[in-house]
Parts: C-alpha cells; sequence; structure tokens
C-alpha cells in the first residue's frame, strides 16, 4: 500500500528566516516565513518544526495554513536565538490539486546568523533561505 503513494519532488516552496525590528518591543525579532513561488495555490499547508542536536531536542510545534495563495507567502513563528545553536528542521507538507506533497528543510546550527543575511525578493527583507 505504502508503496503505491507518489510524493513528487517539491520546488517553489522555501522557508526563510528573517530579521526584522519589532517597534511593540523596540527590538529585532528572528521571524520565519513559508514561501510559495509556484503559480498555484497550496491547501492544507502543514508545518512541524523541531530544534535538535545530538543532546537536545525542543518540543515540536505545528502550524496549520488553510490556503497558501500563488507567488506569496506566511509568516508563521517566531525563533528564539537559543535555537540557533541547534539544528532546526521544518517539515512541509501540502495539497497542490489533489496530490500530497512534503519537504523537509534544515537549518544546519550556526548558519542562523546576521552575517548570512541576503535579500529576499518576495519578502523586501534581509533573511536566510532554505530552498
Amino acid at each position: 500500500m505504502k508503496k503505491d503513494i507518489e510524493i513528487p519532488k517539491v520546488t517553489g516552496v522555501e522557508i526563510a528566516i528573517v530579521l526584522e525590528y519589532n517597534e511593540a518591543h523596540n527590538e529585532d525579532d528572528w521571524n520565519v516565513y513559508i514561501i510559495n513561488r509556484k503559480d498555484v495555490d497550496l491547501e492544507m499547508v502543514v508545518i512541524v518544526s523541531q530544534g535538535f542536536s545530538e543532546t537536545k531536542t525542543t518540543s515540536l510545534f505545528r502550524r496549520k495554513i488553510d490556503k497558501l495563495p500563488a507567488n506569496s507567502f506566511a509568516k508563521f513563528e517566531i525563533m528564539q536565538p537559543e535555537l540557533f545553536a541547534l539544528d532546526n528542521r521544518f517539515q512541509v507538507s501540502f495539497f497542490e490539486g489533489n496530490q500530497i506533497h512534503e519537504k523537509t528543510f534544515i537549518f544546519q546550527e550556526g548558519t542562523i546568523q546576521e552575517g548570512f543575511l541576503r535579500d529576499v525578493d518576495v519578502l523586501g527583507k534581509r533573511g536566510i533561505v532554505c530552498k
């Protein structure tokens, strides 16, 4: 049964971690976005995130987005800098049409830092992107 399920390769979906100024708290926050660069809507998007290392594992964080329109993005999480010492995994599942798609994005330990920020065109902000 499982061998009959085809899960196609995911392209056009990215995760970006962006450093943004939070006016309410007068400080910078690290926010996580999902970006849909596809020309089709994504439905029932489920994101499961977790930080991990050989000795530590964080709790799972789950988020559902009912619909992520074509060529759009959504902010779904704020990250505490303490998590940057861990590998951070984002498992994304969604429906495109009637077919399920899955992809895992991993930001390795030490890769989330200001020195690695680059322009993220669709967001109009600077961040670190995992494709």
